[in-house]
């Protein structure tokens, strides 16, 4: 037991040092903890090598797609203005709603194709812009944006955390983590939101005001530039409920296949393409391009998030857990914290989420977490601890204080503020809907 103990904190250790002090890429620092982990469970070199092939391999193949998919339409997005369209559609429709609520609103849409990097930069200058007309202080909208974009990109796919969480936790039901995740995402921008307009409660603000754009410029309408976000899910969703019911069962292989989240994406992706016509600029192979550009990296992390889990489990790590007892009610703390120190000493959470979910798959069984359900709070449990909490040592932090032009002492006390407090509502909502579900399944 002492010596299972000391190579997990060994192989913890490294991923932390390696990530956070060595600055390594993800990639090479879970290669080398796949390696390292290995030859301390004394695996033989030739299966070890094995182990990491079929394990690279079959995250690949299993959610390899949904990633591209996903990159495309949100590079898509991004360069034909699509992004621009949607807020300013939230911004001059959503008219008796305090501004910090429609900037969370947007990034709350926004984030679900876009990466809340990318996305949080496409957007500065006009939070900077609505900040002068409005006469709201820079520091309250850029929280409200900051939080709106976080939270779906740490629980909704096809963003690459829970989608690779998701792989590692071998669930199947991606629609229904769609919907949750969706629900509980929504959730926490509202409460994002809020914050951000305690910061400064006086919500001024101009009718007429919305995103800068020049007159000149043909922009791409709401429903075109929504359409291939929305109609995926709308896919997934509806091949889920019509797939599962008795009045259908003759029909389940059409629903299995509209609902199959690579094809419902792929949908999503020609969608996309069809705003390509507003930027004749654009051409649709930049879009492809840039698309894949950003999943490479991306499906490397990822990939190799699934071999480091394969390794892991030769680990006997169910007989250790079995030898302690645990309050069921509770046991969701246990992602929550691992993925919380994971994002809080070494800052990335796609990192978090993806080392987290590695370390949890074998112990699922042992918490009474090996059902479907159960896996989606999980997965949602490491995905709130990974927002938990957002310091300087996250790029995503150091964005949101370059582009608002707020100091780093005040980005600490309002950003990380925010995403802390995030996190904690986070996790109380997911132990509380643990616990309703827990009684329907019991009932």
């Amino acid at each position: 037991m002492f010596f299972l103990f000391i190579t997990i904190i060994t192989l913890i250790l490294w991923i932390i040092i390696g990530t956070a002090y060595f600055k390594l890429h993800p990639f090479l620092v879970l290669f080398a903890a796949s390696i390292l982990l290995g030859l301390l469970l004394e695996i033989h070199f030739v299966e070890l090598f094995k182990l990491l092939f079929i394990g690279f391999s079959e995250t690949i193949q299993k959610i390899g797609l949904l990633i591209i998919f996903g990159t495309i339409i949100g590079k898509t997005l991004e360069l034909t203005n699509a992004t621009s369209s949607i807020a300013n559609h939230i911004i001059k429709r959503l008219r008796r709603i305090p501004l910090q609520f429609k900037i969370g609103f947007i990034g709350y849409i926004i984030s679900i194709p876009v990466f809340c990097d990318a996305a949080f930069i496409i957007l500065s200058k006009t939070i900077k812009s609505i900040s002068i007309k409005s006469k709201i202080p820079l520091k309250s909208l850029g929280v409200a944006l900051s939080t709106g974009l976080f939270a779906p990109h740490v629980l909704v796919p096809p963003t690459p955390g829970p989608l690779a969480a998701a792989s590692n936790l071998k669930l199947e039901n991606f629609p229904l983590l769609i919907i949750i995740g969706g629900v509980l995402a929504f959730v926490l921008v509202i409460i994002g939101s809020t914050f951000s307009y305690l910061i400064y409660n006086k919500s001024r603000f101009d009718a007429s005001l919305f995103f800068e754009q020049k007159q000149s410029k043909k922009f791409p309408s709401i429903s075109e530039s929504i359409m291939p976000i929305i109609i995926p899910v709308i896919l997934m969703a509806i091949g889920t409920l019509f797939g599962n019911l008795n009045a259908f069962r003759n029909l389940d292989f059409v629903f299995s296949f509209l609902g199959n989240p690579s094809f419902a994406l792929f949908v999503g992706v020609i969608l996309s393409f069809r705003l390509i016509k507003f930027s004749p600029e654009i051409r649709l192979k930049y879009c492809i391009k840039n698309g894949l550009y950003s999943a490479f990296p991306i499906l490397l992390i990822t990939g190799m998030g699934g071999t480091l889990g394969l390794v892991m489990q030769k680990i006997p790590l169910e007989d250790f857990i079995n030898n302690y007892s645990f309050d069921f009610r509770l046991v969701l703390l246990i992602p929550f914290f691992i993925s919380s120190i994971f994002k809080t000493v070494q800052g990335s959470s796609t990192v978090a989420i993806i080392t987290t979910s590695t370390i949890i798959y074998p112990l699922l069984g042992s918490l009474g977490l090996d059902n479907e359900i159960d896996k989606i709070w999980t997965i949602l449990s490491i995905g709130v601890g990974s927002m938990t909490v957002s310091h300087t040592n996250d790029s995503y932090f150091w964005i949101v204080s370059e582009m608002t032009g707020i100091s780093a002492k005040k980005a600490l006390k309002y950003h990380t503020t925010g995403t802390l407090i995030q996190g904690i509502t986070g996790i109380i909502f997911i132990l509380i809907g643990y616990k309703l579900t827990s009684l329907v399944n019991f009932i």
